[in-house]
């Protein structure tokens, strides 16, 4: 076993863990079978993590981080706030091949939210992706991209159920879950939704008419 300096020791842990808990889960998985597959004793585990749960927790932290960094790449070249919020409605952490095995984790994580520090974890993860998400809403209706007929706040959430539930039927395999019989992508119907010319035609003139409410 080579000595490694600490920082790439915990994300060699890091690593090896994913795959043992995205197979076993939190509840199913031991520190033994942890430090087996990251080819180490126990105690080195220990000395890094303070307990299996912290070494889940930083699981859930890290995949988070990758998400993050995931978003912030495939975005970098974009031309307008369109094509960002474009590319980003296509770019689902769990159905991409460097996120999928840690996105198993995460739903693996839904099953344990009886545990209060995990429950937190899980609401941290998601606000931070809510963040990321609602500040390129913003900036797409602020440049008029994107109808302001509902906030940022809320078109974001609609994003992520939708993502949430298009990554899990994804992981199940289910035919065409995603297509119609003319190749009609759920990705397109999102994205015409949201940046349609009629579709935005439609939600401002939703918008104007309760102003206009407001203010009778």
């Amino acid at each position: 076993m080579s000595r490694l300096p600490a920082a790439e020791r915990r994300e060699q842990l890091l690593d090896s863990a994913v795959s043992v808990f995205a197979e076993r889960g939190y509840s199913g998985s031991t520190t033994a079978m942890l430090a087996k597959a990251a080819g180490v004793t126990e105690p080195i585990i220990y000395r890094h993590f303070k307990s299996k749960k912290h070494l889940f927790i930083a699981v859930i932290e890290r995949a988070g981080r990758l998400t993050l960094r995931l978003w912030e790449s495939q975005l970098e070249s974009a031309k307008d706030p369109a094509q960002r919020l474009r590319r980003l409605i296509g770019a689902n952490p769990m159905t991409s091949e460097s996120g999928r095995r840690d996105y198993r984790v995460i739903v693996q994580a839904m099953t344990e939210i009886e545990d209060p520090e995990i429950l937190e974890a899980l609401r941290e993860h998601v606000h931070k992706l809510h963040a990321f998400v609602e500040r390129e809403v913003a900036t797409a209706q602020n440049d008029g991209q994107v109808s302001k007929a509902f906030s940022p706040a809320v078109t974001t959430w609609a994003l992520l159920h939708l993502g949430l539930g298009y990554g899990i039927l994804a992981a199940l395999g289910m035919p065409d879950h995603a297509v119609d019989q003319h190749n009609v992508h759920v990705r397109q119907v999102i994205t015409k939704l949201m940046l349609g010319d009629r579709a935005k035609q439609v939600q401002n003139e939703m918008l104007q008419r309760r102003r206009t409410g407001d203010q009778q």
